[in-house]
């Protein structure tokens, strides 16, 4: 190989993929409650108007998820909270909870989930009850985003996810309620990827919001996947980022990224976007995203790739 070919390789080992960017337009964030210094810090990240989706947290009173919701939306950001059902007491705690949510935070979009409160605090036990309850329209919420499960569900039966998701997107639809899918994290792109096209096939078009852990360390990653019931095994993630004997090195989904962008690009994904878990801080999280999504990053020989530090 000549010394100009040489550099011509060697340049294009340093310009960022143009899947992955492409890939990444529309990624969100997920946080936990995020206090001022953290909504400050995403203000200097993230551009205005990028979507914050907001977790439930059962052992919190709701309040602590609104003034959350609040300082995004001050911020310039869009709040996006997790609307846990199953929390609530009664249809009249939800309806005001709602209500606050519009008028303080001015939240349009929410994503609906059950929660994991079992047994239920009162009469909602699905997503789905509180769809259907009218609940949402009356306070100005336009879309809603519904949970998806790729490495399946620790307690729920495929078929009977199969069954729940396509309820909740018909009586959605027939509400008037536009409609996106989060989906629970996983290590393995096959999987996802199976998922997805699986979705297609049965006519599902709608935009599904692809769920990644953000930047963290292996021995995180396996507390939460335990936590969230995802079927991930030391092993498996020991792939994924090649740290088999560093249990508490940081690991960051850019394989993962690479392959799904691949994906994409091949148009069998349809309209998706990543969605980042942010357990190893918001901010950090936030950061490695942004990076990525802007570009400033180089492919390694590894499958994955390397994002530049921060400037500054």
């Amino acid at each position: 190989m000549t010394a100009s070919a040489n550099l011509s390789v060697a340049h294009r080992a340093t310009m960022p993929d143009p899947h992955i960017t492409t890939f990444m337009q529309g990624w969100s964030l997920e946080a936990t409650l995020p206090q001022e210094t953290e909504v400050a810090a995403l203000k200097m990240i993230l551009p205005p108007g990028a979507l914050v989706y907001l977790s439930a947290v059962p052992t919190r009173d709701p309040v602590a998820q609104l003034h959350a919701a609040v300082r995004v939306a001050a911020a310039g950001l869009v709040p996006v909270p997790h609307l846990a059902v199953r929390h609530f007491s009664s249809a009249g705690d939800l309806d005001a909870f709602l209500a606050r949510m519009a008028e303080e935070a001015g939240v349009t979009r929410v994503l609906v989930i059950a929660g994991d409160r079992d047994p239920p605090a009162g009469a909602f036990r699905s997503a789905l009850e509180a769809i259907d309850a009218g609940l949402l329209q009356r306070h100005g919420i336009g879309e809603i985003g519904i949970a998806g499960y790729p490495d399946g569900h620790s307690r729920i039966a495929p078929q009977e996810l199969d069954r729940a998701l396509m309820e909740k997107v018909e009586i959605a639809t027939q509400l008037g309620l536009c409609v996106h899918i989060v989906t629970q994290f996983c290590f393995e792109p096959e999987t996802i990827v199976g998922w997805i096209s699986r979705l297609r096939d049965f006519g599902v078009e709608l935009p599904v919001k692809i769920g990644l852990a953000g930047p963290t360390n292996i021995a995180a990653l396996l507390r939460y996947a335990r936590r969230c019931g995802v079927r991930a095994s030391a092993q498996g993630l020991a792939r994924q980022s090649g740290l088999a004997r560093h249990m508490f090195a940081m690991s960051a989904p850019d394989g993962l990224v690479r392959v799904l962008a691949d994906a994409h690009a091949g148009g069998r994904l349809g309209q998706v976007a990543p969605h980042f878990f942010s357990f190893g801080g918001v901010t950090a999280t936030a950061r490695w995203a942004s990076a990525v999504a802007a570009g400033r990053f180089t492919l390694d020989a590894g499958g994955g790739f390397q994002v530049a530090p921060p400037t500054g």
